[in-house]
């Protein structure tokens, strides 16, 4: 296996001494800006550019102490890129928040006037690039989702820089993806996309993917709920390996909005099945019940509970994470791994 000297030089920069990625996720935006809102009691366009400022600075600053990287967005992240621990690897992303509603199929933007040319001036290690798919859409709308990844991927190895690619599904049909019916789908939408997205065509380097099932819905897990099940904890555990097996890249997991406890139980089932996934890009699970606090108490109530709470999260997290596997172990290990120039 080859490997840029860039893309290897980026991949090192946000995985700690092991190779294992803890990176931290604060790109969020419209819902970032939506839940501050609401717990503010105020409209979306009340909350200012300078509040998301400085929540993404205040996570910046007092969370990258114990994450190897963070994941920001070139909107209202800039400033917490200098806030960040000295050494911690940066990843930036380059899709616009949302997507075009007035077509179907959830088709992604960039962000206006950014290139991967600007992250690197801005000091990115590696481009994240968040797509919301399923392989089972309609096949005209997959083609553009396909080609519109094929040219990041192209404008990423122009400049020798690692791409991350995240992926989310969705049901085109717009039934409820926190349902049970979605929840049988979910292994085979999330396999399929980890296949479609190892293919060479994308100059994928990283995929950041979601848990193969909906934990809610695993028989005897502690986030079930109820007596409805879609698979029985065996039956959860052979869908991690089958969409492990899947991957022809390296992989890690995204927390999805799901409460830490949650996020943990799911990275523990993934370590129990004995999968190489090589860490996680998890936000919302470590920080978002310091959103409450903000509301409340403004900047120095958030800081206190990120330096409690926070760091609490992240701490519990990285133990966990002392079962993942290096990033290059996908390929057999760095000794079979060869660097070859890039641009």
């Amino acid at each position: 296996m080859q490997i840029t000297e860039g893309k290897w030089r980026g991949l090192e920069a946000v995985a700690d001494q092991t190779g294992v990625i803890r990176a931290l996720a604060m790109d969020q935006r419209g819902s970032l800006r939506k839940a501050i809102a609401k717990e503010k009691g105020i409209e979306v366009s009340q909350v200012t550019d300078a509040m998301m400022s400085e929540f993404k600075v205040a996570v910046s600053r007092i969370l990258t102490p114990y994450a190897s990287a963070i994941l920001l967005d070139p909107e209202w992240g800039l400033e917490a890129i200098r806030a960040r621990h000295p050494g911690t690897g940066l990843l930036l992303a380059y899709e616009a928040s949302g997507y075009d509603n007035t077509r179907p199929g959830r088709i992604p933007d960039l962000v206006e006037h950014w290139t991967v040319k600007k992250s690197l001036e801005h000091g990115a290690d590696c481009i994240k690039l968040l797509l919301y798919y399923n392989p089972f859409e309609e096949a005209r709308i997959n083609e553009i989702k396909h080609a519109f990844v094929a040219r990041i991927g192209a404008e990423c190895a122009y400049h020798d820089v690692a791409f991350f690619l995240e992926f989310v599904g969705y049901d085109p049909a717009g039934g409820d993806e926190k349902g049970i019916e979605y929840a049988r789908k979910k292994p085979e939408i999330v396999a399929g996309s980890m296949r479609e997205f190892s293919k060479p065509d994308y100059h994928v380097d990283v995929l950041k993917v979601e848990i193969p099932v909906s934990l809610q819905y695993v028989k005897g897990s502690r986030s079930s709920r109820g007596d409805e099940h879609a698979y029985s904890r065996e039956e959860a555990l052979d869908h991690y390996r089958q969409a492990a097996e899947a991957a022809g890249k390296p992989f890690i997991y995204l927390s999805a909005g799901v409460s830490d406890q949650q996020f943990l139980e799911s990275l523990q089932l993934a370590l129990e099945a004995q999968v190489n996934f090589a860490g996680v890009l998890c936000g919302r699970a470590t920080w978002k019940e310091g959103i409450p606090e903000y509301a409340r108490g403004g900047l120095g109530a958030l800081e206190d509970w990120l330096e409690n709470r926070g760091v609490r999260n992240i701490q519990a997290l990285n133990a966990v994470l002392s079962g993942a596997r290096p990033w290059y172990a996908k390929y057999g290990g760095k000794d079979k791994i060869q660097k070859v120039s890039g641009r």
